[in-house]
């Protein structure tokens, strides 16, 4: 007896880490499909160090993720890592100290390497780090959180390929006498094995994970990064993994067309995108836009709450919010950073997304689309609205004070003044219903019931400062 239950229990395992990976969703590929639901992936999470920085505890800090109803992380693979004072951050996760930084390759007996420590040899796998790197993305499974793996970063400076393990420099085997700028080109035939070699080692030891896409590179539009070469590694993943998980290419910061997009790309990321029109710019692709890095616009949680909601309502799939408040010491998302960081991040604005992912969940999303045609009147002057809706059945608007304003800090204009907005949609005959939501506190309004003989129809706030969402349902 005791037998078959062992039996069982292995069987049944095997059956859900063999699941359907996330995927797009089948009736609304704006959308994913994760564990036979429809998803929206939003999360405020960590520098991408939780794998690569052996001092960071990233049990703790999937457990803040999952308390806050957020369900997305990246993480990046050991192949690029940043030195102390990087981009001016503190505590940044990506800068462990070099006796704390966990590779794909095992360090070799031969010193000499530029952190300090021994060289790596490339001709091995540090088993160490795969079991690291699949117990997080265990982790964050049995937490309902997606991992984003990203395979490769450019480097931004010299001295970020100097401490790369793919630098000659730092490893045994001569690979990597090429400049930063030459190392994702294909131009080098040895350092484009080793590559390729490293996303076929990743792909099969995640091959079974259901809480997973991989991103090619991260800001693929820097350090030298070609299109041939990140068309190579879509192929590479794509051939290595048998097509069965989601690639996605990080596109521009800011907002672009997709000119020629890969076909074997399911996600198309950007950074920075507010406003968000690179929603809308590429919602004819018929696949996931996704906003997966901001910052840089200051420390404030209403900036990095505004995008979120801004992203989502226009009909983008992914938000990530660069965080800044998880360091090693301080996984649970508390660490108390100066004003000079590069970007936000906190417990208050992890819930505050919160709110934003119970929103979408409220709605049958994959039946909206945006749709601000239905938008008659937006006032006082300075209110902006954005809607997505399934005309006639539920519309989902988001309303918040001031324009965005393109390269300014913050880039948008809030007020902490308190005051109503006057909402006029264009909607069909109907019984519905009608409440708004605090955005950051999450409370509702209660339920206003109305018959509507079909045309305009008036929605008027409560007092509010900085944003307000609104939910009418038939």
């Amino acid at each position: 007896m005791v037998t078959r239950i062992f039996l069982f229990i292995v069987a049944a395992a095997t059956i859900s880490t063999a699941a359907q990976p996330i995927r797009l969703h089948p009736d609304n590929p704006h959308y994913f499909e994760f564990r036979g639901k429809p998803t929206v992936l939003i999360t405020s999470g960590e520098h991408y160090g939780a794998v690569l920085n052996l001092d960071f505890d990233y049990i703790r800090y999937l457990d803040a993720l999952q308390a806050d109803g957020l369900n997305n992380t990246r993480t990046f693979a050991g192949n690029y890592r940043e030195v102390p004072g990087s981009f001016n951050i503190e505590g940044n996760t990506l800068a462990p100290q070099p006796t704390r930084f966990i590779a794909p390759w095992p360090r070799s007996e031969q010193p000499g390497a530029v952190d300090g420590m021994n060289k790596f040899d490339l001709s091995r796998w540090n088993e160490a780090f795969f079991s690291r790197l699949k117990d997080f993305v265990s982790q964050a499974s049995s937490r309902g959180i997606v991992v984003e793996m990203n395979l490769f970063c450019p480097f931004y400076e010299d001295v970020l390929w100097d401490w790369s393990p793919m630098n000659a420099r730092n490893n045994v085997n001569g690979i990597g006498a090429v400049g930063r700028l030459d190392v994702y080109t294909l131009k080098d035939a040895g350092l484009t094995r080793l590559q390729e070699d490293l996303v076929r080692k990743i792909v099969a030891e995640l091959r079974d994970f259901d809480n997973l896409y991989y991103e090619i590179a991260n800001e693929a539009y820097f350090g030298g990064i070609t299109l041939e070469w990140q068309a190579h590694i879509a192929k590479v993943i794509h051939e290595a993994d048998g097509g069965r998980h989601l690639i996605s290419q990080n596109i521009a910061n800011g907002s672009t067309k997709v000119a020629k997009p890969d076909p074997r790309v399911s996600i198309f990321n950007f950074h920075y995108s507010r406003p968000p029109e690179s929603v809308g710019m590429n919602y004819a692709l018929n696949k996931a836009i996704g906003n997966n890095e901001t910052g840089f616009d200051g420390n404030a949680d209403a900036t990095y709450r505004i995008q979120g909601w801004d992203f989502i309502l226009a009909g983008g799939a992914l938000y990530n919010n660069l965080d800044y408040s998880f360091t090693a010491g301080r996984e649970d998302g508390t660490f108390a950073y100066p004003s000079t960081q590069p970007g936000g991040g906190s417990p208050a604005l992890r819930k505050q997304l919160g709110i934003l992912k119970r929103f979408m969940d409220s709605f049958r999303f994959v039946r909206m689309s945006p749709a601000n045609g239905v938008i008659v009147s937006a006032t006082p002057q300075g209110t902006t609205a954005r809607v997505l809706a399934e005309g006639g059945r539920q519309y989902a608007v988001y309303v918040h004070r001031g324009r965005p304003v393109k390269d300014a800090k913050p880039p948008y204009q809030v007020s902490d003044d308190a005051r109503e907005s006057t909402i006029v949609l264009e909607i069909p005959k109907g019984r519905y219903k009608a409440e708004w939501i605090n955005t950051r506190t999450g409370a509702v309004s209660p339920k206003e019931q109305f018959n509507h003989s079909g045309g305009n129809r008036t929605f008027v706030s409560p007092q509010y400062t900085e944003d307000i969402a609104l939910r009418v349902m038939r």
